[in-house]
């Protein structure tokens, strides 16, 4: 318990440094993007010069640039992400408004992801060679060769436009609540889910497939079967818990990928994510929300991929034991 407790010190020590470095690349990034905030919050063209010199002495703009890197690291010390240049509100209230509607689209692709990942991959390896292995691997090469945005685009068209079965702009409102969130429709939810979810049930069936066809060929499958356990229950109840520790590690990752990823999905879609809002920040030039909103994903992403590591050691004993 002592190591396990030694090993979640030392990678929660490591987010510092990670995000440190996050915070330093995200600001000379936003710095040397073209165009100045002021000017653009000013009116563009016609803005009043005295206008924009009043709009930079206020937000900080007319410093050195050594001076306002300070400041926004001091700024992060405190946890304080800064204000938002349009909206004139705590970056901390645009990314809480923002982030639940991203983490429900998340959670919910990552559900058919697996869903499907598992269910495909494993049928794919219980009948290798034959017609639902070949339906898999096709479907999975084609899962991951689609781009997003026009799965997204896809499934409007057919579902929502053509066929009607289906919203295909909107969040809805499911009237329950979740962290201080309304939950979305399950009629809205479903288009962009799927959208979001194709490529990572395509990559989690071929990664399933793989390491099942791994598992049944080590000595303890074999001794099962020759025990009279079928090929079905075998694979359920012997190969699969060893097989889905790569996918485990996989999902993890993607999972945070999906967070920051699913800005596409929420243009076409129209929904009022993180990803949405950063979209809009950026080509609004609002620094201070795109900023904020990228160190709010690489800190999840590296704790997630904490999360990842702990279940990893607690469900494989080699790893407890070493």
């Amino acid at each position: 318990m002592s190591c396990m407790w030694g090993f979640l010190g030392r990678r929660l020590l490591q987010l510092v440094p990670v995000w440190v470095a996050t915070a330093l690349v995200v600001w000379a990034a936003m710095f040397a993007l073209p165009g100045d905030p002021a000017q653009l919050l000013a009116g563009e063209q016609r803005a009043d010069p005295d206008v924009v010199r009043a709009i930079r002495a206020e937000w900080g703009l007319d410093r050195p640039a050594l001076a306002q890197l300070g400041a926004f690291l001091a700024r992060l010390a405190r946890l304080d992400l800064g204000r938002s240049y349009v909206q004139r509100r705590a970056v901390s209230e645009v990314l809480r408004d923002h982030f639940p509607p991203t983490l429900f689209l998340a959670v919910a692709a990552m559900a058919l992801s697996i869903l499907a990942g598992v269910t495909g991959g494993a049928a794919a390896a219980l009948w290798r060679g034959r017609w639902p292995d070949r339906l898999v691997r096709l479907g999975a090469a084609g899962g991951l060769a689609a781009p997003g945005f026009w799965v997204a685009i896809l499934l409007v068209l057919l579902f929502a436009s053509r066929l009607r079965w289906l919203p295909g702009l909107g969040y809805g409102d499911s009237g329950v609540s979740v962290l201080g969130a309304s939950l979305p429709g399950l009629a809205h939810l479903i288009l962009p889910a799927a959208a979001l979810g194709v490529a990572g049930g395509a990559m989690l069936a071929r990664l399933v497939r793989s390491s099942l066809l791994d598992a049944l060929g080590q000595e303890y499958v074999r001794a099962a079967l020759a025990r009279g356990a079928g090929p079905a229950r075998t694979l359920a109840l012997h190969a699969l818990r060893n097989a889905l520790l790569p996918a485990l590690t996989w999902s993890g990752l993607h999972f945070a990928a999906l967070l920051g990823g699913a800005v596409a999905t929420e243009v076409v879609f129209s929904w009022p994510g993180l990803g949405r809002a950063m979209w809009t920040a950026l080509a609004q030039r609002d620094l201070p929300v795109v900023e904020g909103g990228v160190l709010l994903l690489a800190g999840l992403f590296v704790l997630v991929n904490l999360f990842v590591d702990l279940s990893y050691v607690l469900l494989d004993p080699r790893l407890r034991a070493s």
